[in-house]
């Protein structure tokens, strides 16, 4: 009698279930949606706001006199960061960049324009620029997850905050269970049928010969996939400016993490480039890899620039094969700016399709800090988020300029998605953060202050 109550109640929570997964799965298909994110969503900002209230009411309530009076003088005093997500510990009035050389905030003219003699005393303000980017640097913060202006009720983002109020410790536990014990086991289906569908999937069509029908066929099924992994992390994605979608060439986006070719691929179907993987990565390379024609190098190749290049052509060349999707940055960034794309996509000679795209990370940050977490952890910290929510723009198509060459063009490509996505235009390197500042750019500083002295 037991056991039958207890399958009773099971089949009783498990049709309920099936049925959404099955409703998800169609939707998916046919590139649809009910609207039920974006209601969701929206209840999630009411939800933001009253947690924000209390927050600044319990803060309020903490300040007494005078100390309230020091503290806001102090706030006030403090100016924005350029992508206004923080505050400034300092204010520079001298900058050293290795392409700029020296700045100086207060002269409007040529720095080579200011010529002095040598003081000892110069050596001062080359310490104070090194101590002041100890304290707080243009790159390193880049690597790091982007501040919040106010909490998103995460456990990982609380600084105690679910604390300080009853009902703000109630809807932090609601929450919690929400996320772990419904929105996780859900996604986690989601997941294993779009992978599964799509090894099977990409397995028949590699049978196919190819042709028309095998290339449509593959773009059917990569969308209808992608869509399904899309709906395993509740993306809610609005696309801008569809009428510069790539029909072939390269496609080059900003890049936060490797759902970034999940949340693009929902709207358009890509041919990818990068390095082989293994784990999970290596087996949707090669299944992916079945059905069209993607780009995978070994770690050996990856070396020979040239070689990237002579297969980048051979592909792009080819008008009956898909466009091809590269991160120039070659590293995750944490979407708050854009760093130094590698010139070898631009070298090419072909059409450029930028694309900017960007994050709300009130949500959930969608930031790939691979030097702390692995693919799986970063996968779950995702699905254990409330949503995936990103504006994506495709900005007009881009062609290499007379006279310009790669680098040149590949940071005019940078500046534009900067620009669109609301992001800091950087000049460094992202692989900083693995590899150490060559010898050029500490050159190139010297130099110019060469030329600012006096010489009889």
């Amino acid at each position: 009698m037991g056991e039958q109550l207890f399958i009773t109640l099971l089949s009783l929570c498990f049709a309920p279930v099936v049925s959404v997964v099955i409703l998800v799965l169609v939707l998916a298909s046919l590139g649809k949606s009910l609207g039920i994110r974006r209601r969701y969503v929206k209840l999630l900002l009411q939800v933001f706001e009253f947690g924000k209230e209390k927050i600044s009411t319990y803060n309020k309530n903490k300040q007494n006199g005078d100390d309230s009076d020091d503290e806001d003088a102090n706030e006030n005093t403090k100016k924005p960061c350029e992508n206004g997500n923080g505050l400034n510990v300092i204010e520079r009035d001298i900058s050293i960049s290795y392409s700029k050389g020296i700045r100086i905030q207060s002269i409007s003219t040529d720095i080579n324009d200011v010529k002095k003699k040598f003081d000892l005393s110069d050596i001062m303000y080359f310490a104070k620029c090194g101590v002041e980017t100890i304290i707080e640097d243009d790159v390193t913060q880049r690597f790091s997850a982007e501040e919040l202006p106010s909490w998103n009720l995460l456990s990982r983002t609380s600084y105690g905050y679910h604390y300080i109020s009853l009902r703000l410790t109630i809807i932090w536990g609601l929450g919690f269970l929400a996320r772990y014990f419904v929105l996780l086991p859900f996604r986690l289906i989601l997941a294993v049928l779009g992978i599964g569908w799509l090894i099977v999937c990409t397995a028949f069509i590699g049978y196919l010969p190819a042709g028309k029908f095998k290339r449509e066929l593959n773009q059917y099924v990569m969308l209808m996939c992608f869509r399904i992994l899309s709906r395993a992390c509740s993306a809610i994605v609005t696309f801008h400016n569809r009428e510069n979608k790539a029909k072939n060439g390269i496609c080059v986006a900003n890049h936060t993490s490797p759902i970034d070719v999940i949340v693009l691929s929902c709207d358009n179907c890509y041919a990818l480039v990068g390095q082989a993987q293994g784990g999970l990565l290596g087996v949707l390379q090669r299944a992916m890899g079945r059905a069209t024609a993607h780009i995978w190098f070994e770690r050996s190749e990856v070396k020979d620039r040239h070689l990237v290049t002579k297969r980048l052509k051979e592909h792009v060349d080819d008008l009956d094969k898909l466009p091809m999707l590269i991160f120039p940055e070659g590293t995750c960034i944490n979407n708050t700016s854009v760093m130094m794309f590698k010139k070898g996509s631009f070298e090419v000679g072909t059409t450029i399709y930028p694309v900017a795209v960007k994050y709300d990370h009130r949500f959930g940050d969608a930031f790939w800090n691979s030097s702390k977490q692995g693919m799986i952890q970063h996968l779950l910290n995702i699905m254990t988020s409330w949503a995936v929510v990103c504006d994506v723009w495709y900005l007009p198509p881009m062609s290499k300029l007379d006279g310009e060459d790669a680098v040149e063009f590949a940071n005019r490509v940078k500046s534009e998605i900067a620009r669109k996505g609301g992001l800091v235009d950087l000049e460094w390197d992202g692989q900083l953060k693995r590899a150490k500042v060559k010898d050029s750019w500490k050159e190139k500083p010297q130099e110019e202050y060469s030329k600012m002295l006096k010489v009889d």
